[in-house]
Parts: structure tokens; sequence; C-alpha cells
């Protein structure tokens, strides 16, 4: 398979609308990490636009795990948008700073829960596709993919580094760099060339998000 095949050939099938909503919504999403690399504040509302996008165009690519994810990321930008707030002497940046022992095993409980949950997700999936209706429809796990597999560990681990983010902890960019690498053949594979390039954007980010946060606790 080409690199048209991949990145091309999927869009010829897509509306002008899909088409712009997925450009628009990587383009406030780079905006996003790029803040996020800066602590500055704005990362919040330029990332509430991109998941608000996003909420449409992944469930109808039936991606219920990122949908629901991204559903989370808005909630926790509002929530993360006023601890940012609260404790930034200009309005604009916030200080950095490594996990507590007990902020990684609420991680790892958020980790697990969010595991279940989206399989439960996945587990009613058939009765979701056919308008909430079990008319004629079996229940399971049987019809998924590696693909939506992929989506709930990935889900789980943005879950963890979104919490870690709001927090403030340096260490949401490991969570980061783990989970946008593997979305990059996720999205591949569901014929979301655009995204894929931009998850690879983000790894490439996330690695400097890291090193630049590191940088400036030990300055601090």
């Amino acid at each position: 398979m080409n690199l048209y095949d991949l990145f091309v050939k999927p869009y010829e099938t897509y509306t002008t609308l899909q088409i712009f909503l997925e450009a628009f919504a990587t383009v406030f999403g780079i905006l996003s990490v790029y803040f996020s690399i800066k602590k500055n504040i704005w990362v919040y509302p330029t990332g509430i636009i991109s998941t608000l996008i996003y909420v449409y165009i992944l469930y109808n690519f039936g991606l219920l795990g990122d949908c629901l994810i991204n559903v989370y990321y808005t909630i926790m930008s509002v929530y993360g948008w006023i601890l940012w707030a609260k404790n930034s002497d200009d309005h604009v940046h916030v200080d950095v700073s490594w996990a507590t022992k007990k902020e990684w095993l609420y991680g790892i409980l958020l980790f697990a829960l969010s595991l279940i949950l989206v399989t439960v997700v996945y587990y009613y999936k058939p009765y979701i596709d056919n308008q909430f209706s079990m008319k004629n429809v079996n229940l399971g796990l049987y019809h998924l993919d590696w693909g939506n597999w992929l989506d709930v560990v990935t889900t789980s681990v943005f879950l963890v580094g979104m919490w870690f983010m709001a927090k403030r902890r340096i260490e949401n960019w490991l969570f980061w760099i783990i989970g946008d690498f593997i979305c990059i053949p996720m999205m591949i594979y569901k014929g979301l060339g655009i995204t894929s390039v931009q998850y690879l954007v983000f790894t490439i980010m996330a690695v400097q998000g890291y090193i630049t946060w590191k940088k400036s606790l030990r300055k601090s």
C-alpha cells in the first residue's frame, strides 16, 4: 500500500465539510500542545475547540473510546483552566512539579477504571450503532478489530495524561508520548490521514514538552 492509498484515497469519499473540520481540529490541537509546552493557559481554550470537533468526527467513525475521551478532554479542560488560573501569578503561566506517590496511585486507578468503562461501551456498541434499539442486536466484543482495542488502551492512557496535566505534573508528557505514538497507525487504519499526521507532530511536541518542563523545574 502506497502513501496515496494511506493518506489521500480515504478522503475521496469524504465531504468538504468533513475534511475542513478534521483540518481545523488538527490546527487547534497542535496550538493547544504548543501552549501546553509553554505552560500557557491558552492550552485550554484552543484545546476545547479541537476536542469538541473531534467528538463529532470520532463518533461518526465509530471510535467510541476516542470520542468519549474527547468529551472527557472538554470537561477536564474546563477543570484544568480553573486550576491553572488559580495557580498563575500572571493569569497566563504556571509552575510545574513531579507527581507524588499518592497521585500516581490515583493515576493507576484511573487507568484501570477507564479500561473497564471503555470496554463496556464497546460491548454495547452494536446497540448504540442501531440507534439505541435492541432489535436484531447481539451484544458483545466480537465486532472489535485491533484498531478498536488500541482505542481502548489509548483512551485510558490519555485519561491519565490529561489528569496529570490539569495537576501541572511533568509526568503528563510521558502519557502523551505513549498514547500519541500508538495513535499514528490507528488513525491511518481508520482512514484519518490528517489526524495521523497530527499525532506524529504531537509525539514530537510531547518529547519537547517533557524536556522543557523538566528544565523549567530545575531552574526554579
